[in-house]
């Protein structure tokens, strides 16, 4: 039997929209941060200090950033304001315009936290105290406007789990699918020993599109035969061929069949073919100059990945809290780390049926003391015991 907070429908103003290299929706680490600084005020409750937290599962159910730009391929912009104190020394005319370097959004999110602990008779009021306190803190930098309601759950069975779902809907929440990047980086180093992780990370991050010729009259042509005599088992045939052929993500004029060669090769040249077999020279020797339909590639894996960050990695030693200035407080040591990235997974939170999914669908802190450079969030951590907070 597993325990949980769901926080429903959590309404985020001004959130953070930037996280490392990639934008449109908050870091990992902004939700272990909320459920960190609420553990630690539940610490600090002498009336619900028997109450620990664990792991956090994210619920996306809509998200809006401030500034972006709709075209075709959607764009993440930051604007120049021109300055408008023109003749004064704060802002001379011809003076270039700065660069407001903050990316917002806003977002609808709901979290489902794991706790431990037997809260009896005071459930009640310990929503009430969770509503109060959530209320008051940041989450990804924003301010939380609303919650819509704040229950505990209890799942010990699938019809537990189709109840919960039943309050998240419609929802995606975000799952760890980093070991998809590992394969990716391995069929990488057999094309290319000079290859990165970077470079499929990357190759995750973004859209890719390939061109191919224009084939439309070809494939009117060649429909238009299967519907003068779809008993003619040649003509059958080739259009199969053709559809086959339509159906490699590569086009490659070498590609090709021999079949669909031989039967242009062998149409009249006149007035009524003229422009087909033209389409078809250019199908068959393109060039920079030849017209070309753009098709999104298709990737290995099926679903809605997204680059997300998940962490952070050392590039320093640990130092003494006086030896660096403007730290937060005057107690904690220091270290400067770099974000870490990896590849995440919307998925439909109707898909998680499971307690064991719902369960693996928990982002926790990852530590190794043995490799103390590393500090990442991950799912499916196989612990039986909830993660302890370190005092600051």
């Amino acid at each position: 039997m597993k325990q949980y907070i769901l926080l429903s429908h959590i309404q985020v103003q001004n959130a953070n929209a930037v996280a490392g290299f990639t934008w449109g929706f908050p870091a990992i680490t902004h939700f272990l941060g909320f459920t960190h600084n609420l553990s630690r005020k539940l610490e600090n409750n002498t009336g619900f200090d028997d109450i620990s937290l664990g792991g956090c599962a994210i619920i996306s159910h809509q998200h809006q950033v401030h500034t972006y730009q709709a075209s075709r391929d959607i764009e993440f912009l930051q604007s120049k304001n021109p300055p408008y104190m023109h003749g004064t020394s704060a802002a001379k005319l011809g003076d270039a315009p700065p660069i407001i370097e903050e990316g917002k959004m806003n977002l609808t999110v709901s979290l489902l936290i794991a706790y431990e602990g037997n809260v009896g008779n005071r459930e009640t009021s310990f929503t009430n105290w969770l509503k109060a306190i959530c209320c008051r803190q940041r989450l990804a930098g924003g301010s939380i406007v609303s919650i819509k309601d704040i229950s505990l759950k209890t799942v010990e069975s699938e019809q537990d789990v189709i109840r919960l779902n039943y309050q998240l809907l419609p929802g995606f929440v975000l799952l760890d699918k980093s070991d998809y990047l590992a394969e990716c980086y391995g069929e990488l180093l057999t094309q290319n020993t000079d290859a990165e992780l970077l470079d499929a990370w990357l190759d995750f991050s973004r859209l890719k599109q390939r061109a191919r010729p224009k084939s439309n009259l070809i494939g009117k042509h060649l429909l238009d035969l299967l519907h003068q005599d779809s008993s003619n088992n040649n003509v059958n045939q080739l259009f199969e061929v053709w559809q086959e052929h339509l159906h490699q993500d590569v086009f490659r004029p070498e590609h090709i069949p021999q079949q669909l060669i031989e039967y242009f090769a062998g149409l009249p040249a006149d007035k009524h073919n003229k422009k087909l077999l033209q389409q078809w020279q250019h199908y068959c020797e393109p060039s920079n100059k030849t017209p070309a339909d753009w098709n999104y590639v298709k990737r290995k894996h099926i679903g809605y990945l997204v680059p997300i960050m998940n962490g952070y990695k050392a590039i320093s030693v640990k130092q003494n809290n006086n030896q660096v200035a403007n730290t937060r407080d005057n107690e904690t040591d220091v270290c400067f780390v770099e974000a870490t990235h990896g590849i995440g997974l919307w998925c439909g939170i109707h898909k998680v049926n499971t307690p064991e999914a719902l369960e693996k669908s928990l982002w926790q802190y990852s530590y190794d003391k043995s490799n103390p450079h590393w500090y990442l969030c991950k799912q499916g951590l196989e612990t039986d015991t909830f993660i302890e907070f370190e005092e600051f």
